[in-house]
């Protein structure tokens, strides 16, 4: 009997211990159930779900814009994807005013940076038809990154509203990511091809001066033109006109000698006061009886003739001057002696053979106005631009219509990739265009121009 009762106080003490282990594995395994619980709900909360993050951007007052919206970020990643050929936009690390000990340098982090619209935009000056800046003229700079503008009397009502002008189209350009601003030109030779008349200080014109034959008027009245250029934001003139007539008011003369030499003097002139000067029209309009503006013609004379009396003028600046002191603007007229098929400004053998290989120019090379009958009438606009770089010529002149600027500009852009044309092309004339800018605009102070003073200045 005392066995018996032994026997199940042994026993009830092995349940009770069964029973405390069961339950504290129980709560041991409970305790872990709900770590894990808490732990996820903790997880879940910090990470949103695609669908809330969505809803809660909608329902905020400010809306994004959708992915096919272009956007001016998204153009100027697309245009950074052009030029590197991944689709990895690099950094903007450089702008155009960043301080430099090395110029050469700065422009080359400028090239590795930019993209190729934006450097094909550099190599277009552009015209546009009212006093303020409109919207075409906008888009001009602000998507197409043009390099420049040209000025006419639709442009200019007085010296105060040109100096604005000037001053609000360079704010817009100093918008761009690398700040590289305009340059801004004008036709204002003297004569009858005289912009803003009735304000400007009079100009003879070349053939009352040539008649003279006086080196100083000449430098004199140049340098009061181009100082009163400088002060309304101008910084390039297309003058003189080296062309030789007998009869042409816009020239010299027929003496080449003495057409060069007081060419010479309209350069020093101009660019004593600031202003770049540009020699027009090479090789020689003179002989031409056809006005460019109209249409194309020939000029049938030997290489010896055309060498001794129409490109003397040329050769003699191009020997006694500094080649960062002027441009030389290429005409549209035709020269079967060094090339039977092309005009001057789309011939390599008159730009590259001629001008820089046998009269040893190092400068920038300009067009006429693309939107010229002798081009425009037997070329599209597509070709020319394109054309007109893979020939040479650094600059291009679309003075006019906004829908042509944009085909010379794409038709650059669609001959790039369709390898008509060298991007290392496109770059040797991008160096010299912004080398040319950056000794323009040493800083940001020297990009903007007082109007008050601008009234001040010009015809007094």
């Amino acid at each position: 009997m005392k066995h018996s009762r032994s026997s199940r106080r042994k026993a009830k003490k092995r349940i009770s211990w069964a029973s405390i282990l069961v339950v504290s594995l129980l709560s041991v395994a409970l305790c872990l159930s709900t770590y894990a619980l808490v732990s996820r709900e903790q997880s879940d909360s910090k990470t949103v779900p695609p669908s809330s993050s969505s809803e809660k951007r909608n329902s905020g007052n400010s809306q994004q814009p959708q992915a096919n919206e272009p956007t001016e970020q998204n153009d100027q990643q697309s245009q950074t994807n052009e030029n590197n050929g991944n689709d990895e936009p690099q950094q903007t690390s450089i702008t155009f005013f960043e301080p430099s000990s090395d110029r050469n340098k700065k422009i080359e982090r400028l090239m590795k940076t930019m993209s190729l619209r934006e450097k094909i935009g550099q190599l277009v000056i552009v015209g546009f038809p009212s006093t303020e800046p409109d919207e075409n003229v906008k888009q001009m700079i602000r998507q197409y990154h043009v390099g420049g503008a040209i000025l006419y009397d639709r442009n200019m009502k007085t010296p105060e509203q040109v100096a604005t002008l000037t001053n609000d189209l360079q704010r817009g350009a100093l918008e761009s990511r690398f700040k590289i601003p305009l340059v801004f030109s004008i036709d204002q030779e003297g004569g009858k091809i005289v912009r803003m008349r009735q304000y400007v200080s009079p100009i003879p014109s070349q053939q009352q001066l040539g008649q003279s034959k006086d080196d100083a008027k000449v430098y004199q009245i140049a340098h009061r033109t181009g100082t009163e250029l400088a002060a309304m934001g101008i910084q390039i003139n297309f003058a003189p006109v080296l062309d030789l007539s007998a009869t042409d008011s816009r020239s010299f003369g027929e003496d080449p000698v003495l057409t060069g030499r007081l060419g010479q003097q309209v350069v020093t002139g101009l660019t004593d006061a600031g202003v770049t000067a540009v020699l027009k029209h090479f090789p020689g309009n003179g002989r031409s009886q056809v006005d460019p503006h109209h249409d194309s013609s020939s000029v049938e004379a030997g290489m010896e003739d055309l060498e001794n009396k129409d490109i003397l003028p040329f050769r003699q600046i191009i020997t006694n001057i500094n080649h960062d002191r002027f441009f030389v603007m290429v005409t549209h007229i035709k020269y079967p002696v060094y090339d039977k098929e092309h005009p001057a400004s789309l011939s390599s053998a008159i730009i590259q053979q001629l001008l820089r290989e046998k009269l040893g120019y190092e400068g920038i090379v300009v067009t006429d106005d693309l939107e010229m009958g002798a081009v425009s009438k037997y070329f599209t606009y597509r070709e020319l631009g394109y054309r007109a770089i893979a020939a040479g010529a650094d600059l291009l002149l679309v003075c006019h219509t906004f829908d042509h600027q944009k085909e010379v500009i794409d038709g650059i852009w669609d001959a790039v990739q369709t390898g008509k044309l060298s991007e290392e092309r496109i770059n040797e004339s991008v160096r010299k265009i912004l080398a040319y800018k950056l000794s323009q605009f040493p800083s940001i102070e020297n990009v903007y121009v007082d109007p008050t003073k601008a009234k001040q200045v010009v015809g007094n």
